[in-house]
């Protein structure tokens, strides 16, 4: 498949131009994963390369663009690239990546696809709902956890001796608080701390971060927050007094790491999460490795269990397995996931997705240090296992681009 991707910048970023050009797998969405899966270089801004960008061992993937996991799923969800932006020339402003609009072969995200998301795209796009013989047939969604991660609680507050506090440590019940604007000042966290403003920061638009936050507080108090993956829909449609919106996991800790008073919710990919001096620990514990692994260690793949529905494999919702509450470790986890389809009517496509699950679900040669230097923590192996027999090997009748599932349907060029 040729993928035009004509940019209306400068000519400074020819270079991109023509390396996005040659590329043929399109995707994008959550920033939380985006050190791992890389980002476009600019130039004045050479990225390092990411495991989705075009470079080995996955040749055939364009840069992905970051731009949060409710974009990145409407993106797919819709086959709409116009919302992949990028400040491209570094002027500042965010430019369209793909005009005139191609195909989206996958989407990032750290929120799962919704009942009412997966319906929609089920009744106009899949079959029994669309016959095989249209070419809005673009056969089943696949849905799986790429990494596990965290969301962190970044702050920035001084005492009135002008010491830093590098030890905060908050409860679920005072993040319920904070963040629903219930306190207002540091104070009525501690009393020792000063009469300081809370400045809360929260992401705009629809993140995953969002979700997986607000997904605890709602098990928390339910008075106070629905799950939702926009911040401000889960807290009743008005922010704490003050609050501040930000775009990106990178705005988020840049921003509050700046700000006297604030705090903020992010991934660990853009903070110390190991540092108390710089996010805070939740009922004592700090976000580490081992806590969250201790908290997702419940969790297991669905099992294909005949005759019961919630261990089906072919259903993508099965493979989004959330905990709202851990019963041990850190409170605030989560997996950051990608969405593609099963069929793609390119064979280029077929062979470069088949090609990442293969290894980055292998359980030796694989991502695993790629994901740990992203701050992120790989699968364990049942879960590299299941993903990787159930999509990649070409015995099973799920895997991408098997030929019985596929015959004559698939995402379009």
């Amino acid at each position: 498949m040729f993928k035009r991707n004509v940019l209306a910048v400068s000519m400074a970023v020819a270079g991109l131009c023509s390396a996005q050009a040659m590329a043929a797998v399109v995707g994008g969405g959550a920033t939380l994963p985006q050190n791992l899966y890389g980002i476009p270089s600019t130039p004045a801004k050479p990225a390092p390369l990411g495991i989705l960008n075009g470079s080995s061992p996955y040749p055939g993937f364009n840069n992905y663009i970051g731009v949060g996991s409710g974009a990145g799923k409407t993106a797919f969800l819709t086959n709409n690239s116009n919302g992949f932006v990028w400040d491209l020339d570094d002027n500042g402003t965010l430019d369209q990546v793909y005009s005139p609009a191609v195909s989206v072969d996958y989407a990032g995200s750290d929120s799962i696809l919704s009942a009412t998301e997966l319906s929609t795209y089920q009744a106009a796009h899949q079959s029994p709902a669309v016959p095989t013989s249209s070419a809005a047939n673009w056969g089943p969604i696949i849905q799986v956890p790429s990494a596990a991660t965290s969301v962190t609680f970044p702050y920035k507050l001084t005492l009135a001796n002008g010491t830093a506090v590098n030890n905060l440590d908050l409860t679920s019940a005072q993040l319920c608080d904070i963040f629903s604007g219930t306190i207002t000042t540091w104070n009525q966290v501690n009393a020792s701390y000063p009469n300081t403003a809370i400045k809360v920061h929260y992401r705009s638009g629809s993140s995953g971060t969002s979700e997986i936050f607000t997904r605890h507080l709602n098990s928390q108090c339910s008075s106070k927050f629905s799950t939702s993956s926009t911040f401000l829909t889960a807290v009743g449609g008005t922010a704490p007094a003050g609050s501040v919106a930000v775009a990106s996991s990178p705005a988020m800790a840049s921003t509050v790491l700046a700000t006297e008073g604030a705090i903020g919710y992010v991934g660990p990919e853009d903070v110390n999460a190991t540092s108390n001096a710089v996010v805070s620990r939740v009922n004592g514990l700090l976000p580490t490795v081992g806590n969250v692994t201790t908290a997702l260690s419940t969790i297991a793949p669905p099992s294909n269990a005949a005759g019961v529905p919630a261990e089906d494999r072919s259903k993508p919702e099965n493979w989004a397995k959330v905990l709202a509450n851990p019963s041990s470790g850190y409170k605030v986890v989560g997996y950051t996931f990608l969405v593609f389809n099963q069929c793609y009517k390119d064979s280029t496509d077929t062979s470069a997705v088949r090609t990442l699950l293969a290894r980055h679900y292998s359980t030796t040669t694989n991502n695993d240090a790629a994901i740990i230097a992203a701050k992120l923590i790989p699968l364990n192996n049942d879960w590299k296992n299941a993903i990787r027999n159930t999509f990649s090997l070409a015995t099973s009748s799920l895997a991408v681009g098997n030929t019985t599932a596929c015959n004559g349907i698939g995402r379009p060029l």
